[in-house]
């Protein structure tokens, strides 16, 4: 598979420092593409809606914090329908795929963007890819129809199937040829949409006329510059489940523990927000806050001190937490799944173990309950607000490749859904800053010490970015100063 970040920006500059970081578009390659009135218009479900379209020159800004001399920053093109499509209804054969690991929700963003493409746009051709990836040249395909869609919203999992793995970009891209398919849909995370960029380069590269779309799937709430990921509201709901049994386990005993082992693998969200909203959690574990075992400070001494002052407490810890303190038995520490993930070890397993043996040296009796709820919670369907979520999500993917936008990935930026490149939202991964105030709400929530000495500390706020820092060196690989004469703006 190439190196999707190869590709080059496409960006316009403006005044005051306005930079639009641009989505491609079939015209880019394939400059004759007759366009169409858009068939909303004629929509009675839109017939009270004051302006049908979005105008060409909206934008949605990434930063929303400035100062008054500051420049206006990176924009992204504001998704929804267009006046024109370049697609007409019956010329549409869509597809759609799901990828990597389960996530509450992937069942309403298959069945929004059926009925978005029935409903709105009257395309009567959408196939479903069973099992991934690899599903394009190994496997059936799936009609879908609203009515085969209509309830699998209720539904947890994929009706799809998904895998990890399985990218071959060559047969891939022979199999939407040679069916005929000129809308491809594509549902996973990061690695998911590293193998829908080089997809899009490919179909670019042999002068197709596909769109393809993205929307992005972690659960773990790691993709950068969107709001948030669906299913991530549902994680932290489920969470506060396992969360009041450990509770309840822990303060029905003499000096008990509940740990709870929460999806995170290199991002604590879920497990900072599950504790923010539970209020019963004494400590959170997470890979971006280093902690220590042993010595004054460290997670012993305080499991010690919130046992003595009341009796039981409670420790969630994300599933990439603590992985350095595993160092003596990491053999799979240079391993990978199928989607270059690596694998962990079990650090809530291992971390029982050792509060148990420490206070078992000491003499100390402790009762300890161990509670992993990972696929209790990703095999749920998803709450209300992540479906709700998730129509916009499949709404705005179908109206951008039908004015078609292709090699973007659709998400929501500060409240705005925008049409972002892929470069974006592969280049890095989205983690808890724990200089934010966000983390200090946490640690006052908690009262837990904060295992960081003073260099840590120094350490993590040389990374972080500025608060109101519009042009951060992110853009264009290394994103070089952005001016006119930028050979990487058009």
């Amino acid at each position: 598979m190439g190196n999707p970040c190869d590709t080059q920006m496409k960006l316009v500059a403006g005044a005051a420092g306005y930079v639009l970081e641009d989505v491609p578009h079939l015209t880019d390659y394939l400059p004759d593409l007759p366009s169409y009135p858009n068939p909303l218009q004629d929509n009675p479900a839109y017939s009270v809606v004051k302006q049908y379209f979005v105008n060409e020159d909206d934008t949605v800004t990434q930063k929303i914090v400035v100062h008054k001399d500051s420049p206006r920053g990176v924009h992204f093109r504001r998704a929804g329908p267009r006046q024109r499509v370049f697609f007409e209804s019956d010329e549409v054969h869509a597809c759609i795929v799901t990828c990597g690991g389960l996530c509450p929700g992937l069942n309403t963003v298959i069945r929004e963007i059926v009925c978005g493409l029935y409903h709105m746009y009257g395309v009567r051709k959408i196939l479903g890819i069973d099992g991934g990836y690899r599903g394009f040249y190994a496997k059936n395909t799936v009609t879908l129809t609203p009515k085969f869609v209509n309830d699998i919203h209720k539904r947890g999992g994929t009706i799809l199937g998904t895998s990890r793995g399985g990218h071959d970009t060559s047969k891939i891209v022979d199999s939407v040829q040679d069916r005929g398919i000129n809308q491809v849909y594509i549902i996973g995370g990061d690695g998911t949409q590293r193998g829908a960029a080089v997809i899009f380069e490919e179909i670019r590269r042999r002068g197709l006329k596909v769109a393809v779309a993205g929307i992005p799937k972690t659960i773990d709430n790691d993709i950068p510059v969107i709001d948030k990921s669906f299913g991530f509201d549902t994680a932290v709901e489920e969470a506060q489940r396992a969360i009041n049994a450990a509770h309840v386990e822990a303060g029905s005993i003499e000096n008990g523990i509940g740990l709870v082992k929460l999806m995170g693998r290199y991002s604590g969200f879920i497990s900072m927000y599950a504790t923010l909203a539970s209020r019963d959690v004494d400590c959170c574990l997470i890979p971006e806050s280093p902690f220590y075992l042993e010595g004054s400070g460290g997670l012993y001494e305080f499991i010690e001190k919130r046992l003595k002052e009341n009796g039981h407490m409670v420790i969630v810890i994300a599933e990439g937490a603590g992985q350095d303190l595993l160092s003596e038995s990491l053999q799979s520490m240079d391993q990978q799944d199928a989607s270059g993930n690596k694998l962990l070890q079990d650090v809530g397993l291992w971390i029982s173990h050792r509060i148990k043996e420490h206070f078992a040296k000491k003499k100390m009796p402790i009762n300890l309950k161990y509670i992993d709820p990972t696929y209790m919670i990703r095999a749920i369907p998803s709450i209300a607000s992540d479906n709700v979520y998730c129509t916009l999500l499949a709404h705005s993917a179908v109206h951008g490749a039908m004015a078609g936008y292709t090699g973007f990935t659709v998400g929501p930026v500060n409240g705005r859904h925008a049409y972002i490149p892929f470069n974006r939202i592969i280049e890095k991964q989205n983690k808890v800053v724990i200089t934010d105030r966000m983390w200090a709400r946490l640690l006052s929530s908690t009262n837990q010490p904060s295992f960081l000495n003073p260099r840590d500390i120094s350490e993590v706020k040389k990374e972080k970015q500025p608060a109101t820092g519009l042009l951060d060196g992110e853009n264009c690989r290394d994103r070089k100063s952005v001016t006119e004469d930028d050979p990487c703006i058009s």
